[in-house]
């Protein structure tokens, strides 16, 4: 009607691959660093959910107007506050990292969003987020959540030497990249150590934080191993090479998927982006952060990695070169292609 104002989503937001990060802290570069791998590869238009600290939003907004426009259409961003729906919020912010614990409340801040990949910001990806983003079709009837095993060999695995709670499986699930049927989450009662009955996921987040609080060492996440150990047709577990992290390698290369395929997501937890701790890993953000926008992928980002992984051959994990590389050639040798194909067609002449 004249003068009615329209409360419908635009159709881009409906199409788009939705994707959460909580900032806080000194976290503000690592988040666009990560945002930055997720624009250069990915083919769907995206929807990043920024969680982030009110300092840091206006920090946010200037630096992402600064991209340039080819790569700001293929993206829209909402920036949030920091919320808990339940419990302490002071005793939340303070769990494990800071505001870590916020992505434990996504599924009752975005009641509109269906479906969301929530990653870590020490995150980098190395193949469109539409390959990850696909695996949602793959979940059975029961599956709400998808999640990579904290570790491959339960012998060194953490969980299973020295988890004082219930968790995943044999060796648990690591947190850091975490796809979501958010739909299904809302509308589940999860079995739980509680109460016999089900309990929906906003009922049962704090009591078991309570119950459970004097037990764990790695905050939300051993919460969510907790929720999986009672729950776990829920979950569906995808192979390493989708959450790859320095434990993969430093002990020897352990991930037979990144062996294969290549590392599809690069994780990298213990900050080792920032230390010299793990050459390969800091190459690669140092790479993917100096790569001027509108440059040739692999004139200013592939080759000048190459160079790099060069100075890394003495550690463990740089002894396996391939590893970090196949997926990520694969990917630009793909972006390459797709664009000689747009400009031939925009050229073609009948």
């Amino acid at each position: 009607k004249p003068g009615e104002q329209k409360h419908s989503k635009e159709p881009s937001s409906l199409q788009c691959m939705h994707l959460a990060v909580v900032a806080c802290g000194d976290r503000l570069e690592e988040t666009l660093i990560m945002l930055k791998s997720a624009v250069l590869f990915s083919n769907r238009r995206l929807c990043f959910h920024i969680f982030a600290e009110d300092s840091l939003k206006p920090e946010f907004e200037k630096k992402l107007r600064e991209w340039p426009s080819s790569y700001t259409k293929k993206f829209e961003y909402n920036i949030y506050p920091i919320t808990f729906s339940v419990g302490n919020a002071q005793e939340w912010k303070k769990l494990f990292k800071p505001c870590a614990a916020q992505r434990l409340f996504l599924p009752v801040i975005l009641k509109d969003v269906d479906s969301l990949l929530y990653v870590d910001t020490d995150v980098l990806f190395l193949r469109p987020i539409d390959d990850i983003w696909h695996i949602l079709k793959e979940f059975n009837s029961t599956q709400l959540a998808a999640m990579a095993p904290e570790h491959e060999i339960p012998k060194i695995g953490w969980y299973s030497r020295f988890a004082r709670h219930p968790y995943y499986g044999t060796t648990g699930v690591n947190s850091g990249v975490m796809l979501m049927n958010l739909t299904r989450i809302r509308n589940t009662q999860f079995k739980n150590s509680m109460i016999p009955s089900g309990l929906t996921w906003e009922e049962m987040l704090y009591p078991l934080y309570q119950k459970y609080k004097n037990y764990i060492t790695w905050g939300d996440q051993d919460l969510l191993n907790i929720i999986f150990y009672f729950n776990p047709e829920c979950l569906y577990v995808f192979p390493c090479q989708w959450n790859y992290r320095p434990d993969h390698c430093m002990y020897g290369s352990n991930c037979k998927g990144a062996e294969e395929e290549g590392v599809s997501i690069l994780h990298g937890n213990r900050g080792v982006y920032h230390d010299d701790k793990q050459p390969t890993f800091k190459a690669l953000y140092e790479v993917i952060r100096d790569f001027p926008f509108e440059d040739n992928l692999f004139q200013s980002l592939y080759y000048p990695l190459q160079s790099k992984f060069l100075d890394t051959v003495h550690t463990l994990c740089g002894r396996i070169p391939q590893v970090f590389l196949k997926q990520i050639e694969k990917t630009m040798k793909k972006v390459y292609e797709n664009r000689v194909i747009v400009y031939l067609g925009a050229n073609h002449r009948y």
